[in-house]
């Protein structure tokens, strides 16, 4: 699999920072779609809950990739963790960045990058144990 060692995660940061940059006019908050709902509501969707959902839907993606053990892994989770950094950076230092839509995707990307070695190490762990029991003991 080749995307195992690319954080998904960098899609949605790629994708703000082109809306965020090349098309300055674009509200993160305006209404990309509306439905009307059986009860009589309308459920508006915007370009920003739009890009949250897909950042969501990503990190499930990574989530099971770190359930693999391997280099790769390691080196998607170092990616990952300079892509947190990269983006709480960016989220510090550039006025673009300051939105609530941005805040929500830096936090997505500190869940994947938590939740990703926590899931790796617990891996790792049950891999150790289970090498274990069936492994010859030295006499």
């Amino acid at each position: 699999m080749y995307l195992l060692g690319f954080p998904l995660l960098l899609i949605t940061f790629a994708v703000y920072n082109i809306v965020a940059f090349l098309m300055p006019g674009v509200s993160w908050t305006g209404t990309l779609f509306s439905v009307h709902m059986v009860s009589g509501a309308d459920w508006a969707m915007s370009v920003g809950d739009l890009l949250i959902t897909l950042a969501i839907l990503l990190l499930a993606g990574e989530v099971m990739k770190s359930t693999r053990i391997g280099t790769r892994t390691i080196i998607d989770h170092s990616l990952s963790l300079v892509l947190f950094l990269g983006m709480l950076v960016e989220f510090l230092l550039v006025k673009a960045t300051a939105t609530g839509t941005f805040f929500v995707l830096l936090v997505i990307s500190f869940v994947d990058v938590v939740a990703g070695f926590a899931v790796t190490l617990r891996s790792a762990q049950r891999d150790l144990t289970v090498e274990g029991v069936g492994g010859h003991l030295p006499t």
